[in-house]
């Protein structure tokens, strides 16, 4: 090769760093040249002599991105374009001259190939990032050789299982285009699917999102990203389902959980995307037709999800296409009776909402949507009355109990729209409450209604006393209903008056026809004696009959019945637990309600029927927030009802103590243990200072507040953990069990369960509000958090995630008994048995998680004196004394590793007992890492004021593009995935930490750019001379290249 070659191909490479030159005329002007050259096998090495000194630079450097695209396009300009009329030429003629055509892109690839296993990271990632540029350049329709499929293939799935992220990365992005979707063991979508599951670098998982093929197997997998921890990642998965998948690929059970979780996800882009980029996709595909889209949500099992979807899709849409698609209004506003059906109704319940909701501006838009108040309330009447009520065997009869269930459904819907109802005008406000005091006291509502009924009638009434005197009104109606009362017919009597009739009646007939013998006789004086005795004859028939008459009419009365069904008593309790919840918090008790305790809800809870127990215990609880009489009166039958009845019941009485412990605080119940006696009512102003703790009142023996304390402990050990253990270890045993019973008790756990995690939430709330102070119940709860049992336990997991934040982070003195529970927790789990699902957890989590609770930085006011003594320190010599204990434990090098991620205090005395502790610690462990950690400890407590003013050299940014190269491959560096059942702990911000290479070979571009926080500021002169540094240029090593030849 001449030297005007070298110089020009040099050139080339030299030019191509610039961003703003034409690479197009770069790689013509090259592809010219190589096209003349005999012998192309010194251009081959000349050219990738040049291409090195790009692959080992690892920065995303302009000037190195710049060559490694002139690169891709300079190689794959030697394939031949496409020739759609030579396509069947092209395929015969393949296999012959495959080799031949392009033995430049050949030797590019197995260059690659062979750099792909280089011990340098940049290397390797330069290698597949050339891969995916190469095969993405390539045309549409181009193929490769069989042989160098297998190969790439090979060299990728190796790099996808690469310790740096960018390496992974390319990787995967190289085999985009060698998926074959419709093979079931495809070893690329095998491997996407391992990286979607197991990667922990979130733009790994990114990658492998963009570029996987949509099928079957991969769907799920794609699904699960939408519940992924990087709010980024669930953002491209829900672009990558709006954008690939159809909506008919999608299961029902499918499409509702994307929208609940993607409508209330809590980062607002990942909120946007599905607004504005999943609804509108799937709307696409239905031809833009809402109501067919509620039909494939199924609204029945999902009205709020469908109703949020509607009020999304409103956003976007103009308010006069809004008018335009006003579904299947008729003439009055309404929907005719005939043709509604769940869909349309539920689209205008939606549409009649989000107008409301747009207030002045949608109230003239929902006037032609929505009748007046008077002629919706009579179509309201008219729908509600057509709703059959089943007999027992009709409910066996599934078509007929679907109707109902469809019928009632949309009941719910209409009495919903009340709500967007102009009640302001007098007439059409009284024409609704009649409608819904006339339907609640039917006898033919069904009672899924009742309680959605009273609601909207509460509503419309805004005083307290007269929505009490309606409630108890249409109660009294329903229970004891006005009834006609008849007397029975006396049968011997009846018996007697008609033998009485008969004997009058032969007489009158003799005497008729003595009147006869008489007149033949001509015996008129005889006559008229006989005349006179049948007028008398007939008036006393005529009484007879009256008297028989009025016996055989019986006589009504109306009488008021009282009925005790069970249907009758929930309906009620019903009706009186809603007005209970709307009621004010201020209003007190009275002589209706008083009544109403006394003749329903008290007799209710000694019902039979589970159903109306629980109801009335949801009165009971809700009455006697209003009083604190009551709650001193009845707080012993709630403990009863909380211990012995059912779990439902027993969790709704919790949540009623729960409640009144949260109002009146715990003296409540020293006052209900220690007198009987009636004392005057406070006001709740005065009852938010009892604040008394639980732990004050254990130290009274036999106290009330310590006995509901140990019931709380019990239901936190339920036993559904050691049930569903037993069960899943014992489970082959029984294999004649029944599928019924093995439902019931699966049932039962969930429900035990369901007490287990109300309890939980009570306890948190009591703490938070600063109800009780116990740093054992919330070891107990730390346990519990992580405790495999409760994995699947979301609500449970998520309550006390929340918790845990918000307490530590309220004041001080909650820290301090969190640093209080800090070693029983490590104990419990350190001596956990191997059989106990605790021994699974992984203790390093939860210490971290109690040391960024205890975190000073992280108090919502924290302290602005730095040299007065924090939780840390505390913590601190805790550690350090359970070290000295027992210097071989194996939670020494546990306690050495946390030390370096306390934030201490200033203080002096502080440092001086630590620094004291420390080195009798140097003195006894013999560990070696743990020495290292106490040793560096020791160190900068000695010298911490020299250790302020100097940088942490491991945060600096090196100057050599590959000097970090050694320590970013260090394997102890690499973050290991928690266990099954494991939370990590969240990395606080601030701190002492020794590193932050951990942390940066999380984030794909963050290997070799750390975070540093440099003590003294730079100057303008220092920062400018530091920016030109990163710009890296290529030319200088090659021109010393070139000299050094």
């Amino acid at each position: 090769m001449t030297a005007d070659t070298e110089i020009e191909l040099k050139e080339a490479f030299q030019r191509a760093q610039k961003g703003h030159n034409n690479k197009a005329k770069l790689v013509a002007s090259l592809k010219s040249r190589y096209n003349k050259l005999e012998d192309k096998t010194l251009f081959h090495e000349e050219f990738v002599h040049y291409l090195k000194y790009a692959m080992i630079v690892y920065k995303r450097e302009p000037a190195v991105e710049n060559v490694i695209e002139f690169v891709a396009k300079f190689a794959t300009s030697f394939q031949p374009p496409p020739n759609a009329e030579d396509e069947q030429q092209q395929e015969e003629e393949e296999e012959e001259e495959d080799e031949d055509d392009h033995p430049f892109l050949s030797f590019i690839f197995n260059f690659l190939l062979e750099s792909h296993k280089a011990n340098n990271h940049a290397v390797r990632f330069r290698a597949c990032q050339l891969v995916n540029k190469l095969l993405g350049s390539m045309a549409e329709n181009a193929q490769i050789d069989d042989d160098l499929f297998d190969r790439i293939h090979q060299a990728m799935l190796v790099r996808v299982t690469d310790k740096f992220p960018n390496v992974r990365i390319q990787a995967a992005l190289a085999m985009t285009r060698l998926q074959q979707p419709r093979d079931p063991d495809c070893p690329t979508i095998n491997a996407y699917m391992l990286i979607l599951e197991n990667d922990s670098n979130a733009e790994v998982r990114r990658a492998v999102l963009s570029c996987i093929a949509m099928s079957p197997r991969t769907l799920p997998k794609v699904l699960k990203r939408t519940r992924d921890i990087k709010e980024n990642v669930r953002k491209l998965a829900y672009q990558v389902l709006a954008d690939k998948v159809h909506i008919k690929a999608l299961t029902i059970a499918q499409r509702v959980l994307l929208l609940q979780q993607g409508l209330h996800d809590t980062s607002e882009s990942v909120r946007e995307v599905v607004c504005n980029r999943l609804l509108p996709a799937w709307l696409l595909r239905l031809d833009g037709n809402m109501i067919e889209l509620l039909h494939r949500l199924d609204v029945e099992n999902c009205a709020e999800t469908a109703m949020e979807t509607l009020k999304a899709i409103f956003k976007n849409k103009p308010m006069e296409e809004l008018l335009q698609n006003k579904g299947q209004l008729d003439n009055r506003k309404v929907i005719p009776l005939d043709s509604i059906t769940c869909e349309t109704m539920l689209y205008w319940r939606a549409l009649c909402e989000f107008l409301k909701g747009k207030g002045d501006e949608g109230e003239e838009a929902l006037e032609q949507v929505l009748p007046d108040a008077a002629t919706y309330a009579d179509y309201l009447s008219g729908y509600l009355k057509e709703v059959p009520v089943l007999t027992e065997e009709q409910r066996a009869d599934f078509s007929q109990l679907e109707l109902v269930m469809t019928k009632e459904f949309i009941s719910q819907q209409l009495i919903h729209l009340i709500g967007c109802l102009d009640t302001n005008e007098e007439g059409g406000r009284k024409r609704v409450l009649a409608v819904l005091q006339g339907m609640l006291a039917l006898p033919q509502t069904p009672s899924s209604l009742v309680s959605l009924l009273t609601e909207k009638l509460l509503a419309l009434i805004p005083d307290d006393q007269r929505r009490i005197q309606a409630v108890a009104e249409i109660i009294s109606d329903v229970r004891e209903p006005i009834m006609e009362a008849s007397h029975p017919v006396d049968e011997k009597k009846s018996r007697r008056q008609q033998v009485k009739l008969a004997e009058v009646k032969v007489c009158i007939m003799e005497a008729k026809q003595a009147l006869e013998d008489c007149i033949a006789a001509q015996d008129f004086s005889r006559a008229a004696e006989l005349k006179d005795s049948i007028v008398a004859l007939e008036e006393q028939r005529n009484q007879v009959l009256e008297e028989i008459s009025e016996s055989n009419q019986p006589v009504d009365k109306e009488v008021h019945a009282e009925k005790n069904d069970p249907e009758t008593l929930l309906r009620c309790l019903t009706m009186c637990a809603e007005l209970l919840k709307q009621m004010n918090m201020k209003t007190r008790t009275g002589p209706t309600i008083s009544a109403l305790m006394s003749s329903l809800i008290l007799p209710s809870i000694a019902s039979a029927h589970p159903a109306v127990r629980n109801m009335a215990v949801v009165c009971l609880g809700t009455c006697t927030l209003h009083s604190r009489e009551l709650a001193k009166t009845h707080m012993v039958l709630l403990l009863q009802i909380a211990q012995l009845d059912e779990v439902k019941i027993r969790i709704s009485a919790l949540r009623a103590i729960i409640d009144l412990l949260l109002l009146f605080g715990f003296q409540l119940l020293s006052e209900t243990a220690s007198t009987q006696t009636v004392q005057p009512a406070q006001s709740p102003d005065k009852l938010e200072g009892d604040a008394a703790t639980a732990e004050d009142k254990a130290d009274i023996p036999e106290d009330t507040a310590q006995s509901i304390l140990v019931m709380l402990s019990e239901f936190l050990d339920s036993e559904v953990g050691r049930f569903i253990s037993s069960y899943i270890g014992e489970k082959k045993k029984f294999v004649s069990l029944s599928r019924g019973l093995e439902s019931i008790f699966l049932s039962y756990c969930f429900q035990v369960s369901d007490l287990r995690t109300e309890t939980a939430e009570g306890l948190a709330k009591l703490m938070y509000t600063g109800r009780i102070s116990s740093a054992k119940l919330l070891s107990r709860l730390v346990l519990l958090w992580y405790n495999p049992v409760t994995e699947d336990d979301v609500r449970l997991r998520h309550c006390l995630g929340v918790f845990f934040q918000l307490y530590a982070r309220e004041s001080r003195a909650h820290q301090e008994i969190v640093e209080e529970s800090f070693l029983p927790t490590v104990r419990t789990l350190l001596n956990a048995p191997v059989t106990s699902p605790l021994a699974e957890v992984d203790v390093s989590n939860v210490v971290e998680l109690l040391v960024e609770l205890t975190r000073p930085s992280a108090l919502i006011k924290p302290s602005d004196n730095t040299e007065e003594v924090c939780v840390h320190d505390y913590l601190a010599v805790r550690m350090c004394g359970e070290m000295l204990k027992d210097p071989t434990a194996p939670e020494v090098r546990l306690f050495a590793k946390t030390l370096s991620n306390l934030e201490l205090s200033r203080g002096e005395t502080v440092r001086e007992d630590l620094t004291t502790l420390l080195q009798k610690l140097v003195q006894v462990v013999k560990d070696r890492v743990c020495l290292r950690a106490l040793e560096k400890m020791l160190h900068q407590l000695v010298d911490s004021k020299e250790q302020a003013e100097v940088p942490d050299t491991s945060a600096l940014q090196p100057l050599d593009v590959n000097a970090d190269e050694a320590a970013t491959e260090d394997p102890s560096k690499s973050v290991k995935r928690p266990k099954r059942g494991q939370r990590k702990a969240s990395s606080a911000k601030g701190g002492r930490r020794p590193s932050r290479r951990a942390e940066s070979s999380e984030e794909s571009d963050g290997e070799n750019v750390p975070e540093s926080v440099p003590v003294v500021r730079p100057s303008r002169r220092a920062k400018t001379a530091a920016l030109e540094k990163t710009k890296l240029d290529l030319n200088p090593l090659i021109n010393q290249e070139a000299n050094v030849s």
